[in-house]
């Protein structure tokens, strides 16, 4: 009969055996839970190793998102347009119109944020293709501003530090609501873009949300393909709103009724309701949206 044969291990290689293979399958689930899989608001599948720890944005406003939430430090670059907060000037420069893609490669970041309209879907495919996806985010409404800090939150693992903000920030709107529920004749707001041919804020764009907390409205009620369409004089001159943004009524004077002098005919002009917002404010979704709302609220009700 042949004899077995027997393996004898001593109890101290044993545990250390065990403690090894342990810490392999420790890893292996850290390794599992730390990638991660996002779905952009395009509906985008986006897979990453890791959690993002060098971060990039390709619009001016999807930088200031980030500083309102991310650690600054996991902030590689900046664009040309970036201008707040004053910190990101000191940020590597990248330039996005066309995107600079070795300057890219060279800041090294794990997921780069921008927004709907402002990158070409082909851009992210070719950054995708070198390595570094692209996450989009879009806006409809103000409280959509405050979902896409929460979910940089999310990302960049801040939520509590994005959740403390949207929470202030959503408070501060439901204060300003409030002050114009009651509003009963709505203003009609028509926000000039550039002058010839006359490009406005159409319906389907942010303005509208931040007119309808005040108890006011966009003066479009029609909604174009466009989201900053052209109008005609006519057009304008049936709309005849009560409030018209976008420069100053001497500028407006000087470039606009002087090219368009049918158009002094409108209650905005009548009644010298003109009035120029400030560009950043009221260009780019972004954490400060509430100080475009109360910049607004000045023109409205001086």
């Amino acid at each position: 009969m042949k004899k077995k044969t027997r393996l004898y291990v001593s109890l101290p290689a044993l545990l250390l055996a065990l403690l090894l293979l342990a810490g392999a399958c420790s890893g292996d689930k850290t390794t599992r839970q730390q990638a991660l899989v996002l779905h952009d608001d395009l509906g985008r599948e986006l897979q990453l190793a890791k959690p993002p720890r060098r971060v990039l944005a390709l619009a001016a406003s999807m930088t200031e998102m980030l500083y309102a939430v991310a650690d600054t430090a996991t902030i590689v670059g900046r664009t040309p347009q970036d201008d707040y907060p004053a910190a990101v000037l000191h940020k590597p420069l990248v330039n996005n119109y066309p995107v600079d893609y070795e300057q890219v490669l060279r800041l090294r970041p794990d997921l780069i944020f921008t927004i709907e309209g402002i990158t070409p879907l082909e851009v992210a495919a070719r950054l995708q293709e070198l390595g570094v996806p692209v996450y989009y985010q879009k806006y409809n409404t103000v409280d959509d501003i405050f979902s896409g800090l929460e979910d940089i939150g999310r990302i960049m693992g801040r939520e509590q530090q994005a959740r403390h903000l949207t929470d202030s920030l959503r408070q501060q709107v439901a204060v300003i609501k409030k002050r114009h529920r009651q509003e009963k004749t709505p203003q009609r707001v028509l926000t000039i873009t550039w002058r010839d041919p006359i490009y406005v804020y159409g319906r389907n764009t942010l303005l509208t949300d931040k007119l309808h907390i005040l108890g006011a409205e966009n003066a479009v009620q029609e909604t174009f393909d466009q989201p900053y369409p052209a109008l005609t004089r006519e057009y304008i001159l049936k709309l005849n709103p009560d409030v018209l943004l976008g420069d100053t009524p001497e500028i407006f004077e000087e470039k606009f009724f002087s090219l368009y002098p049918e158009l002094r005919r409108i209650k905005a002009y009548q009644h010298k309701r003109m009035y120029k917002p400030t560009g950043n404010l009221m260009e780019r979704p972004s954490p400060r949206v509430v100080e475009s709302i109360l910049e607004l609220e000045h023109f409205l009700y001086p």
